[in-house]
């Protein structure tokens, strides 16, 4: 129970490090968006493959889910973390908010590394 309660809270963090980074541009290229998704990628896999635990990561998934919501919408003050894009440009906002649960999803549902025990073949005789 206290890890997934760690993996919360660093999911936490990490998403509202993303969601104020997504928007990051260099030129015409998003690399905040980039390096927010690959990190959050990266986190939930570490998470995954070190506890070996798949409620860890989706405690994980779920904190940065639930940050980058909380953190996209208007503040109490009236202020914007994540504003609206200009007509026609791509909303980094909105991919960050499509790519955090399908990463998690993705990581938390893929199949475990667990090695068989290998089987004794079969003698036939002849």
């Amino acid at each position: 129970m206290g890890t997934w309660i760690v993996a919360g809270v660093i999911g936490l963090v990490y998403g509202v490090a993303g969601t104020i980074g997504q928007a990051a541009m260099w030129g015409a290229v998003p690399l905040g968006l980039v390096i927010a998704v690959i990190g959050a990628g990266a986190l939930l896999l570490a998470v995954r493959n070190l506890t070996d635990d798949r409620w860890a990561a989706l405690a994980c998934g779920l904190g940065a889910m639930l940050a980058t919501l909380v953190f996209s919408g208007r503040g109490p003050g009236g202020s914007i973390v994540v504003p609206a894009p200009a007509d026609g440009q791509l909303s980094t906002g909105i991919v960050w908010t499509i790519a955090v649960p399908l990463l998690a999803a993705v990581i938390v549902g893929w199949p475990s590394h667990a090695t068989r025990a290998a089987e004794p073949a079969e003698e036939t005789t002849n």
